[in-house]
Formats: structure tokens, sequence, C-alpha cells
């Protein structure tokens, strides 16, 4: 399976602007599964306008999104302010191959800032197969914190997938955080962010698609681009026998506590 991350460029663009973006560069270089950045297709720090630019999750997004996956036989994953009823979620969503919808993942932990204005808290793991490939979703803040990426993989993930917002002051979680997440639990890990400005904020770039020994299978830089990587299950497996933490970790609790 060929995975890639789209550092999208911040600013003022249209969810369609953001889909033909994308689509340019899937046709330079086809993927089986490409992964866009927290809030792809509205933008993240746009304001009040992320209310206006929600949809529910049978809405006009994932059917746009939907018939891209299909011309391109690529599953997609995509951030977007999703809307249910009252409440507003900092949600991202994975469309098959296919363009059927096989999850949707609800931010967990809204950081301090604007997000809590706007958003609920979601509930609960995520975790879908493609291709017989097991991932696991979560957005940005959610990944920081070693629980939430160990109980996705103690529920059986190889592959976990982090669209995220990340500002350019905070290189140590592109840099340091997030390898350490896939090496301490075994895991690929694909890490989308944005690049450039928006509005006040300025984007670190630097997503990647890390292998379970936390090492760099590919990064990007500060601009816009599509970074790729073959995922190899082989590596998974080899590195969890060598290093077996989530087989000791129950034990290691244990011990802890007496």
């Amino acid at each position: 399976m060929r995975l890639g991350v789209f550092q999208c460029e911040g600013g003022e663009a249209s969810p369609q602007e953001r889909l033909s973006r994308l689509e340019t560069v899937l046709q330079a270089q086809p993927c089986d599964l490409v992964v866009t950045p927290e809030l792809f297709l509205s933008g993240y720090a746009v304001g009040d306008v992320i209310r206006e630019l929600a949809e529910p999750q049978d809405g006009a997004y994932v059917r746009d999104v939907g018939e891209l996956a299909r011309r391109h036989s690529t599953a997609i994953v995509f951030g977007y302010p999703e809307q249910d009823g009252k409440e507003f979620y900092n949600a991202a969503a994975c469309v098959d191959r296919d363009g059927n919808v096989v999850a949707n993942h609800r931010k967990l932990l809204l950081p301090p800032g604007f997000e809590a204005t706007y958003f609920t808290p979601g509930h609960g793991r995520t975790v879908f197969e493609l291709d017989g490939v097991r991932f696991g979703l979560l957005i940005c803040y959610d990944a920081e914190f070693p629980e939430s990426v160990r109980t996705l993989a103690q529920a059986g993930v190889d592959v976990i997938i982090v669209p995220t917002a990340l500002a350019e002051n905070w290189h140590s979680v592109a840099f340091r955080m997030m390898p350490t997440r896939a090496f301490e639990n075994g895991v690929w890990l694909l890490y989308a962010n944005h690049a450039g400005a928006e509005g006040a904020l300025r984007y670190l770039g630097a997503s990647c698609i890390l292998g379970p020994d936390g090492e760099d299978a590919a990064r990007a830089g500060s601009e816009e681009e599509l970074i790729c990587a073959e995922l190899d299950l082989a590596v998974v497996s080899s590195l969890r026998e060598r290093l077996p933490y989530l087989n000791d970790v129950e034990a290691l609790q244990r011990r802890l506590a007496e």
C-alpha cells in the first residue's frame, strides 16, 4: 500500500479549491491512501466562518471527496467541520477508493484556544480497515497523549493517522513527540499538517510518515507538497517482537501498583 500525506498551503481557499489542489498532486503521484490536514476543507484559523462551512457526515463534502476518491482509486482521509444538529465537531472522515465512508472521528480533546468556542469534544476510539490493514484515527492534540495512541495500538492498529494544524513554534511535537508515539507503540504514523500562513497563524509544515521504529519514511519541508512512502507491515511485527512494549505494559502497571 502506497501511503501519502498532502501538506496543503493554508490561506483563504474554498473547499473546492482545496480539493482541486489535492487532485492535481494525486494526478502526479498516485496513492492508495492520502491524508489531509486538520479541518482541511474549511481551513483551521478562519474564525467565525468555521460554523458556516460545517457539513453533516452525509453532506456535500463527503460526496465531493467520494467522487475524487473514485476517480483516482484512492482512499482519502480529510479534516472538516462537522455539524450534527446543534452541535459542531472538529472531525476527520475516511472514504475508501469506492467513495464509501468507512470512518468518522470527532476530536476528543480541544486544546486551549478558539476550538472550545466552536466545537464539542467527541467520544470513543476510531478504528477501521482498508485492504486488510487496520488503521486508527486521531486529530492533532489527541495524539499528544501517550494514552490515546497506546489505546489504538492495543486494539490491534498497525497505522495511526493524525491530521493536524501545528503552528511553527511547536517544532518538538512534529520532530520528537510524534516519532516517540510511533516508536513506543510499534506503529506507522501519518502526521498531516498545513503549510504557510492562515490569518495570524503560521504553520510549521513538517508533515511526516513515520515508521514503527520512529524514523522518517518521508518528511515534508515548509511548503505545500505530497509526500509518499510504501507501507511495510513486516517491520511492525519484527519491531514488536524485539521491543514488546504492548505486551509488557500490563505487567509494568501491576508492578507499579504493588
